[in-house]
């Protein structure tokens, strides 16, 4: 997969649209306990977050691979699916 756009939402998951035009979420809360997540605890750190197509990066150096967010991505259904903004 590849990542056209993420977005960093207030409940702290991340809204994706790959370049295939699949669409979803990543809870990024199950990573928050390890170290180098930490940061993203605070809202405002978490929105510092760039797209490198294959992964994600977050200003704290915290960062995750388009295949894991692939793996536990929950898609959106059609109905569902928004345009990124």
């Amino acid at each position: 997969m590849r990542i056209k756009q993420v977005k960093a939402l207030p409940d702290l998951t991340l809204k994706i649209e790959a370049t295939d035009g699949s669409t979803g979420t990543f809870d990024i809360s199950p990573y928050l306990n390890y170290e180098a997540f930490e940061a993203l605890k605070d809202f405002s750190e978490f929105v510092k977050i760039t797209n490198g197509g294959y992964f994600v990066e977050w200003e704290c150096g915290a960062d995750l691979s388009a295949d894991t967010i692939e793996a536990k991505m929950t898609e959106f259904k059609e109905s569902q699916s928004h345009r990124m903004c």
